[in-house]
């Protein structure tokens, strides 16, 4: 999956800055985020809980990141006011369809694990309706010769990432809370 993931990236941020597709670029972002995410998460699987809450503190912190990256990349492509191609969008959008689809099949089974697991599913879920999103904009692209479409599903997609950020963050600060207390210390991490 961290093959598939770095790989896609590689394709549709290429694509995206050929095409002038924000969704795209968005798209692609999540599939680096995506990359780094399941790295992380393989590199502390087995580690103590609050180690694996850690890790998905991280991720969930850096989805907010990348959400504000596309807001701003986004409002700046408003200006601009040329559409993308089209015909790009809609033929990248299901190449990248079948990529998570094929990286959400695998994971399947680890839906609703801990932070860290289901921060890899999150990520999968999200990446297969994004693009969703990149080919009905792609359509409405074609027929509109607006680059409206494009900018509300990059938009679309910066919240889903804020979104998911924020669950996992939670999650995250849940367990991070249930070790400090199974330990005996306080938020502050001095002894009770």
């Amino acid at each position: 999956v961290i093959i598939i993931n770095g790989i896609m990236f590689g394709v549709e941020f290429a694509a995206g800055y050929l095409s002038g597709s924000q969704a795209l670029k968005a798209d692609a972002l999540d599939f680096a985020a995506d990359a780094a995410t399941y790295a992380i998460s393989l590199a502390v699987i087995g580690s103590a809980l609050i180690v694996r809450a850690r890790a998905a503190l991280f991720k969930g912190l850096s989805l907010s990141v990348m959400a504000v990256v596309v807001l701003v990349s986004t409002g700046i492509a408003f200006f601009d006011g040329s559409p993308p191609v089209a015909s790009t969008m809609g033929w990248v959008g299901f190449l990248a369809l079948a990529a998570n689809l094929f990286s959400v099949f695998i994971l399947l089974r680890w839906r609703d694990g801990d932070s860290n697991v289901r921060s890899v599913w999150l990520c999968s879920r999200n990446d297969a309706i994004g693009n969703v999103g990149v080919i009905i904009a792609g359509g409405l692209v074609a027929v509109t010769q607006s680059p409206l479409p494009d900018l509300i599903v990059a938009a679309v997609l910066a919240g889903l990432f804020f979104r998911s950020s924020f669950s996992i963050i939670g999650q995250a600060l849940d367990e991070s809370d249930g070790w400090r207390n199974a330990v005996g210390l306080g938020a502050t991490g001095e002894a009770k």
